[in-house]
């Protein structure tokens, strides 16, 4: 099917994720939206976060999305669930979160099942990754929210030593923790790995969901006979920008 898979997030960061996509699926055509109007989803309670979310999701719909993916964690803890019923169940639009992918690669991963989760406040308050962990039978994780980083790469500020010295501050109960594994819990960090893994030291190995939710999105389309085979279009979209 040559319709596009709508792809969005609270701003830039979900494009790690739209990057995977389109590096896997070379056929797919992507419609990305960032909410860049709203953006930090972070610091917003729970039911605006979902109230956002939704309102994203519909536009996306309305363009005739073929497959949604929620490029953010805040937001895949907040309304993944809603989501898969309210466009998955009523409407056969399948729906992925990037929050079940993370976990999948870090759990099989780790070497000491001694994982950490790096994420926004919202992702952290949420539980979701705690309870994603317990599921997969990894009680016990250590979690930290830095929120700033995201207003970092929203700003384009990737590096230099206000970076450093907020990846020191942020980071420091994962390194007394001796975690192997750390979880970059929002899809805005990778764009920070280079800090973070400088801080982690290289003992630490970083995981992305990106490119394990790529895989979710090429498995689901094939399973589901929606895999494309013409030549793709891209779209990018921000809601700040009329």
């Amino acid at each position: 099917m040559q319709r596009p898979i709508g792809i969005f997030d609270s701003g830039l960061g979900g494009l790690t994720v739209a990057r995977a996509v389109i590096d896997l699926l070379p056929h797919e055509s992507v419609t990305y939206i960032g909410d860049t109007l709203h953006t930090p989803y972070g610091p917003r309670d729970q039911d605006e976060v979902r109230s956002l979310s939704i309102e994203v999701m519909d536009a996306l719909v309305a363009q005739g999305v073929k497959m949604l993916v929620i490029a953010c964690n805040t937001a895949s803890a907040a309304t993944f669930d809603i989501a898969k019923r309210r466009y998955q169940d009523t409407l056969g639009i399948p729906v992925i979160e990037v929050i079940t992918p993370a976990v999948r690669a870090a759990t099989i991963g780790s070497t000491r099942n001694r994982i950490g989760v790096v994420a926004t406040a919202g992702t952290i308050g949420s539980g979701a990754y705690q309870r994603a962990f317990a599921h997969a039978g990894v009680p016990d994780v250590t979690a930290v929210a830095a929120p700033r980083f995201v207003e970092f790469v929203e700003a384009g500020e990737t590096t230099g030593d206000r970076v450093l010295d907020a990846a020191r501050s942020y980071l420091r109960p994962l390194i007394d923790a001796n975690v192997d594994t750390l979880v970059l819990g929002c899809t805005h960090y990778p764009l920070l790995a280079g800090a973070i893994g400088y801080v982690m030291g290289p003992a630490v190995r970083l995981v992305s969901s990106a490119q394990e939710t790529a895989a979710d999105v090429y498995r689901t389309l094939a399973d589901q006979d929606l895999l494309a085979t013409g030549t793709a279009e891209y779209r990018f979209e921000s809601t700040s920008i009329e």
